[in-house]
């Protein structure tokens, strides 16, 4: 009994004195931000020194809780290799949780390209139109890049953790939509149930959330 008592106290001080495990430091110019749906956690680095415009807009948008309660609705597979493509998410028609537009900040001032996992402002006909519809991609695409006249997309980040959960929702069952959108719309979309701050101080826009008048507090 006496040999377990000194063991056990032996132990105890030895976890009170370990030192905590250091939580990853956050490198420079890069917020990371973690989207938790019901397919499992995206977290996101978002490069605020190449893309301060699109990542300022973005995290506006997660301090206000603005894509909580939202989903991803896209999956846009490739015909030849439908393990590639890219999913959509976001606050899509829902002008309730809508900010002002965004000009487009494109990958020819930015210099980040579309490669495997990164996170991309989507944008209608009109390129400064955007909101916070965005991409994720699971394999390079020059395509969405700028060049020449082309303006493309606002690339502004890549997936750190849960590529596993984006190919997952690439996977899911789709069909409808019409135009680009054509048979690529989530059946059951996927629920984005909170996006969440991982680093630096939360800078809630200011704006009135209309969507939350009548939900209980």
């Amino acid at each position: 009994m006496r040999h377990f008592l000194l063991s056990f106290l032996a132990l105890l001080a030895f976890a009170v004195g370990a030192p905590a495990a250091a939580k990853p430091a956050p490198q420079a110019g890069l917020v990371r931000v973690r989207l938790v749906t019901s397919e499992g956690a995206i977290v996101v680095a978002l490069d605020a020194r190449h893309a301060p415009l699109t990542t300022a807009n973005f995290l506006a948008y997660v301090d206000d809780g603005r894509l909580d309660g939202t989903t991803f609705y896209r999956a846009a597979r490739s015909k030849s290799a439908p393990k590639l493509g890219f999913i959509q998410g976001g606050v899509g028609t829902d002008l309730r949780r809508v900010l002002p537009p965004l000009p487009l900040e494109p990958t020819s001032k930015t210099g980040i390209r579309h490669g495997e996992g990164t996170i991309s402002m989507a944008h209608g006909d009109n390129v400064n139109s955007a909101t916070c519809n965005f991409t994720i991609s699971t394999t390079a695409d020059p395509s969405l890049d700028a060049k020449g006249k082309y303006p493309g997309y606002a690339a502004f980040g890549h997936v750190v953790s849960g590529m596993d959960v984006v190919r997952r929702i690439l996977a899911l069952p789709s069909g409808g939509g019409t135009g680009a959108m054509r048979g690529q719309m989530i059946v059951h979309p996927v629920k984005l149930i909170s996006a969440q701050r991982l680093d630096g101080v939360a800078k809630p826009s200011g704006h009135v959330k209309p969507w939350l008048i009548g939900l209980p507090r």
